[in-house]
């Protein structure tokens, strides 16, 4: 009898009874890939043979205060998963290789081993790399147990043997069920085995923490559904040649997304940086031109970031445009906006903008200090390493407010800054900051101004 056979789509895991061209439901051109399907499984049975007991509830019988979370013993890790880990939670970490993602899940294995039975299952690493890597991390347990496998079914009998409060997997792309034909890393095969975790830890109230691959466009690879099924997604990102990592929240059921941890990598593993704005900001030239502070919200925590912008006479008949950690878009939005209502000639000149530390900057908040630094660039007049910009810049160049403004003044002042530059108020109620000078200004010529006379 031929076996069956499903295509999936690569790119967002729709599943069609026959191959195309062209993927029906997202739209994307060859990434419908044939797997073979799964064995027909015996009616009321999961694939791990145990029947299903389900049974509906009502909802006002059920308790929400039992909740439980408990710290992993990383500070920012904890923050980003809205004040640690919750029990029974699928947690999915992605990442580029060499980050940092397995040396984070060893680390936090020394701390939650003190109090709780951990497993971790390498399909990448032998048991005995894994205790190389214990070693330089001065990670010791009794508590802590490793198993270097690849099958589902083996994994799951072991955590049936061990009984572990969590359980690590590294990584998910290396896993496959032994009842598909499917090699491992497949849409089907990454599907199916992410689902059966999802009721490994659901049922048993499990925290499992699952390591995923990143593609060349930086999504962790797989179907997107992937992303779907967890309840957290964390991405650990960072440049090669830098020793900061940014740990972000993409999704999170139990917490605030778009949160970040901030680590420095260092040779004994991650070290916590509890105070970013600082980290971000240190090695600020002294009184140059073309570089502004902003404070944006990262989840609840208010950030301080330095962009810094280069205007020059462009070397050829069309001006050169470079974005790194600003929304290229809006970069351009707001020179045109500069040259129309600010009066500087800037289309004529090559622009480069740039966020220090790796951050990528994504909301409007941003907008008026990118457009100071421009404007201090164009003009070659520093801005002044006291004062700091918040606001949204709007097409006719006025100013907007943006959200959560007393969190970031109070931060922008922490940090020693004596004036700040906002969108006037309408409220007038604009809580007083001791040490702290606020600029009210209604639109980018009035900002421009408070340059010019600095």
């Amino acid at each position: 009898m031929k076996a069956k056979s499903v295509f999936f789509c690569t790119e967002c895991g729709n599943e069609t009874a026959k191959w195309a061209g062209r993927c029906p439901s997202c739209g994307a051109w060859n990434t419908i890939v044939e797997q073979m399907a799964a064995k027909d499984a015996v009616k009321g049975k999961s694939r791990t043979g145990t029947l299903h007991q389900v049974k509906a509830h009502p909802i006002n019988d059920l308790d929400a205060a039992q909740e439980l979370r408990f710290a992993t013993g990383m500070g920012e890790l904890d923050r980003v998963l809205g004040g640690g880990a919750v029990k029974g939670s699928l947690v999915l970490i992605g990442g580029a290789p060499g980050i940092g993602k397995s040396t984070l899940m060893l680390q936090i294995c020394g701390q939650l081993s003190r109090s709780s039975k951990i497993l971790y299952v390498s399909g990448e690493e032998s048991p005995r790399q894994l205790k190389m890597r214990a070693e330089r991390l001065s990670v010791s347990s009794e508590n802590l147990f490793v198993l270097a496998e690849t099958c589902l079914g083996d994994i799951l009998a072991s955590v049936d043997e061990e009984k572990p409060d969590v359980l690590i997997v590294d990584s998910i792309q290396t896993l496959y069920h032994e009842t598909l034909e499917s090699p491992a890393g497949s849409v089907a095969q990454v599907k199916d085995c992410t689902m059966e975790l999802m009721q490994l830890a659901k049922g048993q109230g499990i925290t499992v923490f699952v390591i995923g691959h990143v593609n060349k466009e930086g999504a962790i690879a797989g179907p997107k559904v992937l992303e779907h099924m967890v309840d957290c997604v964390l991405y650990f990102e960072g440049e090669s040649h830098m020793s900061y990592r940014i740990l972000r929240a993409a999704k999170n059921r139990f917490g605030a997304t778009n949160e970040i941890g901030v680590f420095e990598m260092r040779s004994e593993g991650l070290v916590e940086v509890p105070n970013p704005s600082e980290m971000l900001l240190s090695g600020r030239p002294e009184h140059a031109p073309g570089t502004c502070v902003t404070c944006v919200m990262e989840g609840v925590r208010p950030v301080l970031a330095e962009i810094q912008a280069l205007l020059a006479p462009a070397a050829q008949n069309v001006p050169r445009r470079t974005s790194n950690g600003f929304d290229y878009n809006r970069a351009a939005m707001l020179m045109a906006v500069l040259e129309k209502r600010g009066a500087l000639k800037v289309s004529s000149c090559d622009a480069f903008i740039n966020v220090i530390g790796g951050l990528t900057l994504d909301e409007p908040a941003a907008d008026l200090a990118a457009t100071m630094a421009l404007a201090s660039s164009y003009l070659d007049k520093p801005v002044g390493n006291h004062v700091a910009a918040i606001g949204e810049v709007g097409l006719t160049g006025e100013l907007r407010n943006v959200s959560h403004l007393e969190e970031r003044l109070r931060e922008v002042q922490r940090l020693g800054f004596e004036e700040c530059i906002i969108p006037r108020q309408q409220s007038g109620r604009l809580e007083k900051l001791d040490g702290l000078k606020v600029t009210e200004v209604r639109n980018i010529g009035e900002a421009l101004r408070a340059i010019v006379h600095s």
